[in-house]
């Protein structure tokens, strides 16, 4: 029996997805307090996600959603990176606040963007190690919010992951 790369192309993506959320699941985290979410989008949602996207260019006035979007219909999996906004009571100010308490909600905990920020660092790492391309995008986890495809993550960025013989992430107008 043969097996030809690209009959098993779209399965290696899946699984190195599986292994990309792993990277960032142990990338460390401060306080060892860990309000990452992680998903894998695919097929129909993929869809779902670039239809939002190219909907979003348009309400936003934001055209590169457009052009994203063409990314993200040529990926055969998304690494959805979201997480909770939980402060970790350092009273650090980072996020423009004195204290912890003092800070609205909806306001991001500077050690929260950090953490994810390390996390995905983590992940692309590994992807970069397996020759797997693919671009962080603050678009897609919009579409994503937009959608309520992860009703918990009260941020969300995203990694589209793709094998072509040229990167569809490269050479974007």
């Amino acid at each position: 029996m043969i097996t030809f790369e690209e009959d098993i192309r779209n399965e290696n993506i899946k699984d190195i997805a599986k292994r990309l959320m792993t990277a960032a699941r142990t990338a460390p985290k401060a306080r060892g307090t860990d309000n990452l979410i992680l998903a894998v989008a695919t097929d129909d949602s993929i869809v779902k996600i670039a239809e939002k996207m190219r909907q979003l260019a348009v309400e936003r006035e934001m055209p590169f959603f457009e052009r994203d979007a063409e990314n993200v219909i040529n990926s055969r999996a998304i690494v959805l990176f979201g997480m909770k906004i939980s402060p970790l009571g350092l009273n650090c100010g980072a996020c423009g606040f004195p204290l912890c308490s003092a800070k609205p909600k909806n306001v991001p905990c500077f050690f929260n963007a950090n953490d994810m920020g390390i996390a995905i660092g983590s992940a692309v790492s590994l992807a970069a190690d397996m020759r797997i391309d693919n671009r962080v995008m603050f678009s897609v986890g919009q579409a994503v919010m937009a959608l309520d495809m992860m009703p918990e993550a009260e941020m969300v960025l995203a990694l589209p992951l793709s094998v072509k013989e040229k990167s569809i992430f490269f050479d974007r107008k």
